[in-house]
């Protein structure tokens, strides 16, 4: 890491002051705010300027640092949120409600509030068709799995499975859920009991090939829903177009 380089928050206001000096307000979000970074870290920053017409992001390396700006007027990021929250994901009111203000002419706490508002609300409720349908895919892919002689394959079906079983138990439990390195964090964030079995159960067959950590993970998960699930499962029979 350059220890020579600006810190963070001080090379963001000069960035906002030279690239955007007429926002109507900016904020340091991510992982410096956190103090998770790391030597490849970047600047994510929210930027709100109601002149420009459509959101965007752009990519900049400035002051020794990678940045990484998110642009917005004072209505797209309403449907960001809202896309946000539909996928589960809330990438955008988790940013904004971390944020450290940069600049601000008096719009930002109305914005804080409303993403503070969405994170503590959680994700819509997954109907009891949608968990029929996410039980029936993971079966599907943890018999894969449990079939499987290929480890080539194996690689990939893991993977599915990795993202299937975190998906559930997450949403199953009203909880917001991850991508990448986000998927331990939403699920540390939920309990970490069983973030640490999770991780312990990939890391085994990572590194050893052993299946049956993983095998017991999802039948846990899905116990409370009836268990794996093949035999009359059914989709689109009887739906009218």
């Amino acid at each position: 890491m350059n220890e020579t380089r600006l810190q963070p928050l001080e090379a963001a206001s000069r960035f906002i002051a030279a690239k955007f000096p007429n926002c109507q307000a900016a904020l340091l979000a991510g992982s410096v705010v956190r103090g998770e970074q790391t030597a490849t870290s970047d600047l994510d920053i929210v930027v709100f300027d109601d002149k420009v017409e459509s959101a965007y992001r752009e990519s900049f390396i400035d002051y020794d640092w990678p940045i990484e700006v998110f642009v917005h007027n004072l209505s797209s990021y309403k449907d960001f949120f809202k896309l946000d929250c539909e996928r589960a994901r809330p990438s955008l009111p988790r940013m904004v409600s971390e944020g450290l203000v940069i600049s601000d002419s008096g719009v930002v706490r109305t914005i804080k509030d409303e993403a503070d508002e969405l994170l503590k609300q959680g994700p819509a409720m997954w109907s009891e068709k949608t968990i029929e349908t996410k039980r029936y895919m993971l079966t599907d892919a943890l018999d894969d799995l449990i079939g499987s002689t290929n480890r080539a394959e194996e690689l990939f079906i893991t993977n599915t499975l990795a993202n299937a079983i975190h998906e559930f138990v997450l949403r199953t439990n009203d909880q917001w859920v991850g991508e990448s390195k986000w998927v331990v964090r939403a699920l540390n964030d939920y309990d970490e009991d069983f973030a640490g079995r999770f991780v312990q159960a990939f890391d085994m067959f990572y590194r050893t090939g052993a299946k049956g950590e993983i095998i017991n993970l999802a039948d846990e998960v899905l116990q409370p829903y009836g268990g794996r699930l093949f035999e009359g499962y059914s989709m689109g029979k009887g739906d009218r177009i």
